[in-house]
């Protein structure tokens, strides 16, 4: 339904929000500044805060990968929610979505659909967003994904 609020998709998704993930150097979750929130780039952890580490596709599948990316827009959703005041104040504007992938892989759009999917069922078109979809030879921790967002706070 269209007036269903982001809680509601949220809830109906099964989901709950996690708490704000804490940084693991010196930086702050998010940032607000003139409208915008930018969130600090997230990688995916398991329950008990140990990241999730894989490079894809050879230590990981696409599925798999696209999983922690689903996980990890959770997380960007909880430190945006956190710093807008709610969900129902967020418009995803931008995510950056990086890959720790061999070098001859070429879907890193298919492991970020994750994050996306994940913003449009919660937020419906406030979650529709530019992106870009890149890969890398490493990430911090060898966690398989790493995404950052800006959102634009709205009233």
């Amino acid at each position: 339904m269209p007036d269903e609020t982001p809680e509601q998709r949220l809830a109906a998704l099964g989901l709950t929000l996690p708490p704000v993930p804490k940084p693991i150097g010196t930086y702050v979750p998010y940032r607000v500044e003139g409208g915008f929130l930018y969130t600090s780039g997230q990688g995916p952890r398991r329950p008990d805060g140990v990241p999730v580490r894989g490079k894809v596709p050879s230590e990981m599948s696409i599925e798999e990968a696209y999983g922690y990316a689903r996980m990890i827009g959770l997380g960007l959703l909880a430190a945006a929610a956190e710093g807008a005041g709610g969900l129902a104040r967020l418009k995803a504007v931008k995510l950056l979505g990086m890959v720790n992938s061999d070098l001859d892989f070429e879907e890193h759009p298919k492991v970020i659909n994750g994050c996306s999917d994940l913003f449009v069922a919660v937020l419906g078109e406030n979650g529709r967003h530019s992106r870009s979809a890149v890969g890398m030879a490493s990430l911090p921790n060898r966690i398989p994904v790493e995404i950052e967002a800006i959102f634009r706070i709205i009233d």
